[in-house]
């Protein structure tokens, strides 16, 4: 499982998926998301905007990547 660190309270599920290299732009992290592809603590989201927290854990294509803050 990948760790993300970050320094605010929360990040958006579109920037986790760039940074974590999942995505490759916004754009793609966008499509993925509304695809039904990605998973937030094991429930699909379609919300690229959605607010994840400390020890949230986002899935996607057998990738799980969990939020430090």
């Amino acid at each position: 499982m990948e760790i993300i660190e970050i320094r605010d309270e929360f990040i958006k599920l579109g920037q986790v998926l760039k940074l974590s290299g999942l995505a490759g732009s916004g754009v793609e992290a966008k499509e993925l998301i509304l695809q039904g592809k990605v998973k937030v603590n094991g429930e699909c989201v379609l919300q690229r905007g959605k607010k994840i927290f400390n020890d949230d854990i986002v899935e996607f294509d057998g990738n799980k990547i969990k939020i430090k803050a």
